[in-house]
């Protein structure tokens, strides 16, 4: 790999940006000064350092957001705030793996290994997205059976079994699980029971769950342990 090529695969700058820093003497290969920007180096076994520091390559980069409401799940928008905006720059390589709505809040999977979103969004794999629904008015008894056997969506769709859960002390906020990602789908389905959420949160996707230590906005990197969980959900 060419050294400026490195500087933007790990977020350091652009290619004319390390041809800058080149001139300006700021990056060192194996401890040496480097003189050309273009220079070949093995991004796995040399040390890339800018002002000193470090700067570590990796191929995939797997980022948990937890996602505030007001910004929408997309890489760019002209007129919007995008997730990718919550991110550094070193980390505009990601992508959302699915959607959630602009008012929709929590996990949010971000990451540039397209396998992985494939297979992480395949209707063929039935991978578990479970939320916390807020909702206008009350459970009713039989809303955990409808939605086992399958809402019917406003347009006629079917949807897959879903489960439904709620405490008798709280029947204003549920537990939803639904192995789909149509658009607008819980809000859909909860309307198809005569019900309305005013307050939506995904909690779980596959294996991966919501750290609650994150602030909304914030995010941090998958475990090793949380990747390789979530591979196994995908196979």
């Amino acid at each position: 790999m060419r050294l400026d090529k490195f500087i933007v695969a790990v977020g350091a700058g652009s290619r004319s940006q390390a041809k800058a820093m080149v001139k300006a003497k700021r990056l060192t290969v194996n401890g040496q000064v480097a003189k050309k920007s273009d220079l070949a180096i093995n991004e796995h076994k040399d040390q890339i350092c800018l002002d000193g520091e470090v700067l570590v390559y990796s191929e995939f980069d797997y980022l948990m957001l937890n996602k505030p409401a007001g910004v929408i799940s997309a890489t760019e928008d002209p007129q919007e705030r995008t997730v990718l905006d919550l991110l550094p720059a070193r980390y505009h390589r990601v992508a959302p793996v699915g959607r959630l709505d602009k008012d929709t809040v929590g996990l949010l999977l971000l990451t540039n290994d397209g396998q992985l979103n494939h297979n992480l969004l395949s209707p063929k794999k039935h991978v578990d997205k479970c939320y916390e629904a807020t909702l206008a008015g009350p459970c009713q008894p039989d809303d955990k059976e409808k939605m086992q056997a399958g809402i019917v969506l406003d347009d006629g769709y079917v949807c897959l079994p879903a489960q439904l859960d709620w405490q008798d002390d709280t029947p204003h906020v549920a537990s939803i699980t639904i192995q789909e990602g149509k658009f607008h789908q819980v809000k859909r389905m909860f309307a198809a029971l005569g019900n309305q959420v005013t307050h939506l949160k995904r909690l779980r996707m596959g294996s991966l769950v919501l750290d609650e230590t994150l602030d909304p906005g914030e995010f941090r990197l998958l475990t090793e342990e949380e990747i390789s969980q979530l591979k196994g959900n995908s196979k």
